[in-house]
């Protein structure tokens, strides 16, 4: 865990010194890839192989999915969710559970913004599909349109699949119980991060450190 936001901390640092116009930065790179960064400011990283993997009209959408982490602040959810999960292992599926809900949010996100969900699903469709495993990607908190997959390499099964049949089906309503659900986890995983922290602070007393 320590590593991965070592990482991410250089990446931001990084991509907040590369030029930049409205808060995107294009590498040149032929791997499809695309990932907000948090920072001051919070930067959307995109791969020139991602903007010649989508079409203009996808590339709003692209833009406004990654948008959508920067202004939530998606980061520091799931960075307090993997926190958990690294500190007890029983938090590990909630983990999971948090970096796809806020995937989730952000696709609806930019059906808002663009307001063509099967479209949306599509430009989901063809990032996961086209992406590939890069070295010297930031991992941890650093979110982006191929969620998992960016990560994992994994495309043809999990959480993507399932994020494309939720902007095919019918929009869901506001479901306060989910939003409150969600939130206590947070809460959990913030309160045995917590635990774990004074269990070593007591350890490392009784042997004198």
């Amino acid at each position: 865990l320590w590593l991965r936001a070592r990482t991410l901390a250089a990446a931001a640092v990084e991509a907040a010194c590369m030029p930049a116009r409205d808060g995107v930065v294009v590498v040149e790179d032929e791997a499809p890839d695309a990932f907000a960064l948090p920072g001051l400011p919070g930067r959307v990283v995109v791969s020139t192989g991602m903007l010649d993997t989508l079409d203009p009209a996808e590339h709003d959408i692209l833009l406004a999915h990654e948008r959508a982490h920067l202004d939530a602040h998606h980061y520091a959810f799931v960075a307090l969710a993997q926190l958990g999960a690294a500190v007890n292992p029983l938090l590990r599926a909630p983990a999971r559970y948090v970096t796809y809900t806020i995937e989730r949010w952000a696709d609806e996100r930019a059906v808002a913004a663009t307001g063509d969900r099967t479209r949306v699903a599509r430009a989901v469709g063809k990032a996961a599909l086209a992406a590939r495993p890069a070295a010297g990607r930031p991992l941890g908190a650093a979110l982006g349109i191929l969620g998992l997959a960016r990560l994992t390499g994994r495309t043809g099964a999990g959480p993507v699949p399932r994020r494309v049949a939720a902007l095919l089906a019918p929009p869901l309503g506001r479901h306060p119980l989910l939003a409150a659900a969600t939130t206590a986890l947070l809460a959990v995983a913030a309160l045995s991060s917590a635990e774990a922290a004074r269990d070593l602070h007591r350890l490392l007393e009784s042997v004198g450190i």
